[in-house]
C-alpha cells in the first residue's frame, strides 16, 4: 500500500479534527446575493487556452460546441453517516456515493473540473479507513485516453474544494495547465502564502505540491471562465473557507449546476444538511440559500456530484 494513498484517505479525519463548527462566518465568506441578469465574469479574465497537438477521436480541435462529460473519480462506502449531518440525523445510516470529475470542453479549450481519488487505488485496490471505504476503478488519465485526449490537452484545471476526494489525482495534471483557484481556496491550501483566508488544516497535503507546479491564476466570484457566460465558477463557501460550485450553460440542456460538495446527498438538499466536517456551518448554510436562489433562478438542472441517483443516468456526452 503506498504512501500517497494512506495519507489522501487520512486526511479527512484531520479535516474533521480542525472544522470548529460553531463559529460565526466571516464577512469575506459570506456568499454573495443572488443576481438579477446573467452570471457575470469576475474581476480577472481567463487565461488563453493552450493549443493541443494530441489528435482525439471526439474532434481534432477543442470541441465545436458546449459539452459537459461526467468521469468516473471513484466509489466512497460509508459505514456510519454520523458526520454527514451535525444534527445527527444519519447516525447509523449507510450509503455508497459516487465520486465524479467532469470535463467542460469548450470551442476555446477543454476545462477539468475536481480531480477525484487517488490515481494509486486503481492497484492498490480499495481501501478502509474510520468509516470510509474507497475505490477507484480508472484514472482520469485513462478516461481521456478514451476520448482520443491527453492529459496535456486540458487547458483549464479547477477544484470544488482541497478535500482529499477531489484532488487526488493533481500530481496528473501537466504542467502546462492553468490552475484556477480564489484567493481563500489557496491559501487554505497554503496558509504559508500569506492569505487572508483563515489557516488550513493539512489535508490532503500529499497532493498539494502538485498544484504548485501549475500556473496559478487567482480568480474571483461568478468568474467567466471562456468569456462568454458560458462557465462560471461560482463560490459558496463554507465547507471549506473558498469552497466552489459550477455553472454549465449548456446549449441543449440549458444550465446546470454542479454542487462541489456543498450537498453530499439528495437528503442534505432538501433538509439543508451540513457535516460537521465543515470550515463554517452558517457560511455553508448562507451558500446554500444563494445556490437554491440561483438555481431557481435560471431553471437549472442541479448535479450533487456525490449522489447516485443524481449521476448514474446522465448521458456519455450533455450538450
Amino acid at each position: 500500500m503506498k504512501t500517497l494513498t494512506l495519507v489522501s484517505l487520512g486526511a479527512l479525519a484531520l479535516a474533521m479534527a480542525a472544522c470548529s463548527p460553531g463559529e460565526e462566518p466571516a464577512d469575506e465568506m459570506a456568499p454573495p446575493p443572488p443576481q438579477e441578469t446573467a452570471p457575470i465574469a469576475g474581476d480577472t479574465e481567463a487565461a488563453e487556452p493552450g493549443e493541443s497537438e494530441t489528435a482525439s477521436t471526439m474532434a481534432d480541435e477543442p470541441a465545436g460546441e458546449l459539452q459537459l462529460i461526467k468521469l468516473d473519480c471513484g466509489t466512497i462506502e460509508v459505514s456510519d453517516l454520523d458526520i454527514f449531518s451535525v444534527e445527527g440525523d444519519y447516525a447509523g445510516q449507510t450509503d455508497t456515493f459516487t465520486d465524479t470529475c467532469w470535463l467542460v470542453r469548450h470551442p476555446e479549450g477543454d476545462l477539468l473540473w475536481d480531480l477525484g481519488l487517488p490515481g494509486e487505488l486503481v492497484e492498490d485496490g480499495e481501501q478502509t479507513q474510520d468509516v470510509f471505504t474507497v475505490s477507484l476503478e480508472k484514472t482520469i488519465a485513462d478516461q481521456l485516453l478514451e476520448m482520443g485526449l491527453g492529459m496535456d490537452d486540458i487547458e483549464l484545471v479547477a477544484i470544488s474544494h482541497s478535500h482529499f476526494d477531489h484532488v487526488g489525482q493533481a500530481s496528473d495534471i501537466d504542467p502546462s495547465t492553468t490552475w484556477l483557484v480564489n484567493e481563500t481556496e489557496y491559501g487554505f491550501m497554503f496558509p504559508e502564502a500569506g492569505s487572508e483566508s483563515e489557516e488550513g488544516d493539512g489535508q490532503a497535503e500529499s497532493q498539494f505540491p502538485a498544484f504548485e507546479a501549475l500556473e496559478r491564476q487567482t480568480i474571483g466570484d461568478n468568474y467567466d471562465v471562456f468569456g462568454d457566460g458560458s462557465v462560471i465558477i461560482m463560490e459558496t463557501p463554507g465547507h471549506t473557507p473558498g469552497h466552489a460550485s459550477l455553472l454549465v450553460n449548456l446549449p441543449e440542456t440549458g444550465p446546470v449546476l454542479l454542487t462541489g460538495d456543498l450537498y453530499h446527498r439528495e437528503e442534505s438538499r432538501e433538509g439543508r444538511r451540513v457535516p460537521s466536517f465543515n470550515s463554517d456551518i452558517e457560511a455553508t448554510r448562507a451558500s446554500m440559500e444563494a445556490f437554491e436562489a440561483r438555481a431557481d433562478e435560471l431553471g437549472a438542472m442541479v448535479i450533487i456530484q456525490h449522489e447516485p441517483a443524481d449521476t448514474e443516468d446522465l448521458p456519455d456526452v450533455m450538450r
